[in-house]
């Protein structure tokens, strides 16, 4: 056989169905302990429940929210995450996104109409401040100056992602990303202890914790966790205002890249439109279409309600998710100053918030 012959009867472009498979296989070990991890958090607040009643007793009612990420957190500190279930515990941001665009099939489009001007005009009072807020205060604590950028994009709009769209955006170091997502990953734990117990101190209704929420808490995961920690209401309104938050993510990081660019110290925006469109959380879109499919009953009663338990099945592989990717010794090691500037602007943010929405609810009966 000729060498001609022998490189003709080789396939040329062999599809790569092996590698697919085994990519996907990858994933599988690190979902099933994201499932375990969660619903061993549904079934120690179900069994704490039934002891409770069974022998009459009043206990604690903590959600099962909080249970898995405390399973999670503590399997990450202790024995910690192997290296095989990694790439499936990543996936807690996709089940998120996909927690909330199911979660429309709850929402009418009148539902979301009805969070109303004011709550969006506090959406937008929120960003304004924690923007300024955050970069005056970096500034104060001599912070680098795209470390200062990050920290203000991380804690106005959705933390974790915000700043890695901000990262590529304004050509920053991954060193300042690593520092503000370990100060945005560390207080948003914090507020998943802190806001649910300030909430039933000051009385507040399921709809007002949810916005104060949806406006205070960085990250999606734990915004959606804190609100779901009160009451499933509350967890809706969380979501919507937080959702809202997010969609503003592309205009503030294009805002960013302008600016650095104007300075010569990150590439310029030669497609404001394309660029607006790859920054655009998409899972908003799923949200609003499946809002609208249900506004206008293209699902039954039954199949809504389905959609609704899917969401929370997601939203169970999320907050196992968040638990067990919080590395706390990690968080330790980059450094007190972004973290102080962080839980300083986040406690300012989170007061100046809880005050206007209290006093709107008060006023105003949000």
């Amino acid at each position: 056989m000729s060498l001609e012959s022998s490189v003709i009867s080789e396939p040329r472009h062999p599809f790569p169905t092996s590698s697919l498979f085994s990519r996907l296989a990858g994933f599988i070990p690190g979902i099933l302990l994201l499932a375990a991890v969660g619903y061993l958090g549904k079934f120690v607040e179900h069994s704490i429940a039934v002891y409770g009643k069974s022998h009459h007793l009043v206990l604690p009612n903590i959600e099962y929210v909080l249970w898995a990420i405390l399973f999670g957190v503590a399997i990450s500190n202790t024995i910690g995450v192997p290296a095989i279930f990694r790439s499936g515990v990543s996936t807690y941001e996709f089940w998120l996104k996909t927690g909330i665009v199911l979660l429309g099939a709850r929402f009418l489009l009148g539902d979301v109409r009805r969070l109303g001007g004011l709550s969006l005009g506090l959406i937008v009072i929120e960003l304004a401040l924690a923007l300024t807020f955050m970069t005056y205060l970096g500034r104060a604590f001599k912070l680098k100056p795209k470390l200062v950028s990050l920290l203000a994009v991380g804690s106005s709009i959705c933390g974790v992602s915000a700043i890695i769209a901000a990262q590529g955006a304004i050509d920053a170091d991954e060193e300042d990303s690593s520092y503000a997502i370990a100060a945005i990953l560390a207080l948003g734990a914090i507020s998943l202890v802190l806001f649910p117990i300030v909430g039933h101190a000051l009385h507040m209704s399921d709809r007002a914790y949810g916005l104060w929420t949806g406006l205070a808490v960085d990250n999606t995961a734990e915004a959606t966790a804190a609100g779901a920690l009160y009451s499933d209401a509350a967890g809706k309104v969380a979501v919507l205002a937080k959702t809202c938050r997010n969609a503003t993510i592309g205009f503030i990081v294009l805002g960013y890249a302008i600016y650095w660019a104007s300075k010569g110290e990150a590439a310029v925006i030669t497609n404001k439109a394309s660029f607006l469109w790859r920054k655009f959380p998409k899972f908003i879109l799923g949200f609003l279409l499946i809002s609208l499919l249900a506004t206008v009953g293209f699902f039954s009663k039954s199949q809504a309600l389905a959609l609704g338990n899917l969401s929370r099945w997601a939203f169970l592989l999320t907050f196992a998710g968040v638990g067990l990717r919080t590395n706390l010794k990690e968080i330790s090691k980059q450094g007190i100053r972004p973290f102080i500037v962080g839980a300083v602007g986040e406690v300012v943010i989170a007061l100046i918030t809880l005050g206007l929405v209290y006093g709107a609810d008060r006023w105003y009966q949000l």
